[in-house]
């Protein structure tokens, strides 16, 4: 059965080229994974507020680079694309930043983030944020990003605050962290806000 629309972006539109590094023009960089990144990812992993907000952990440095090798697969994929957040001036890791549960037929995707502990209060994931989200909608074409987080996570909030993304709602007992059902908040942007 035929579909009364076209596709938003269509089917190779990211895995026809190479996975590119973005600059945020601010000193930071958006790039790639690199296996030698696994033991500051680990590391990121061990802190306990990556242990609060995120439902996954990392037992060994082993473990995480079998992580950045799905992550570096997954451009070609097309579904779940990651990159390093790292300082331009010297290449050390502060973050992640990511496209989650890609749609590239309805031109949407979902913004997912973390910051390593001593780059927090530095504004990293806004600005790692808000240069994703311009590569994605402004130049890629893609017509709506959702971000979602716990209620509780007043920081990942004021970052979808300050990036533009509308809050929308609130999904309730929508994701199981270590601590219970957390409700999550619902927000988004889409092209031309």
């Amino acid at each position: 059965m035929p579909y009364l629309t076209s596709a938003v972006l269509p089917a190779g539109t990211l895995s026809r080229i190479p996975q590119p590094t973005i600059s945020t023009g601010d000193g930071l960089v958006l790039r790639p994974w690199r296996a030698e990144d696994a033991p500051a990812v680990h590391a990121a992993f061990q802190d306990p507020l990556m242990h609060q907000w995120h439902i996954r952990a990392a037992e060994s440095e082993a473990e995480v680079r079998g992580w950045i090798a799905e992550w570096r697969e997954a451009w070609a994929q097309e579904r779940n694309v990651q990159w390093a957040v790292a300082d331009a001036a010297d290449d050390r890791l502060l973050g992640r930043v990511a496209l989650r549960n890609v749609l590239l037929g309805d031109g949407v995707a979902e913004v997912a983030y973390w910051t390593v502990a001593a780059a927090r209060g530095r504004g990293v994931a806004a600005r790692a944020t808000s240069a994703l989200a311009r590569w994605a909608l402004d130049e890629t074409g893609f017509h709506r990003l959702e971000l979602s987080h716990s209620v509780a996570n007043e920081a990942s909030c004021r970052v979808a605050e300050k990036t533009g993304f509308a809050l929308e709602g609130t999904k309730r007992s929508a994701l199981l962290h270590a601590d219970g059902w957390h409700d999550m908040h619902l927000h988004a942007r889409v092209r031309g806000d």
